[in-house]
């Protein structure tokens, strides 16, 4: 499956599949490996359209006027 051609929901569920038949063991090892390798490809797809989300999204907060305004938005993440 080609990770692009996948919606977010799609590739989410493929590697829930993937981490399911790895899981159960009964995977043979060249089979095994490629379902890793296709697990690998589905999470940087997955890490890249949050990252992109990420990035879209604003925080709002009331301007001098009142109005909103709109700012980039903050990680509250601690480094």
């Amino acid at each position: 499956m080609a990770a692009k051609k996948l919606t977010f929901e799609q590739q989410i569920a493929r590697l829930e599949e993937i981490v399911s038949a790895l899981e159960q063991g009964d995977v043979q090892l060249a089979d095994s490996l490629a379902l890793f390798e296709e697990g690998t490809k589905l999470i940087a797809a997955c890490t890249k359209q949050l990252d992109q989300a990420e990035q879209q999204v604003v925080k709002l907060m009331k301007g001098p006027d009142g109005a909103p305004v709109e700012l980039p938005f903050e990680s509250t993440e601690e480094v």
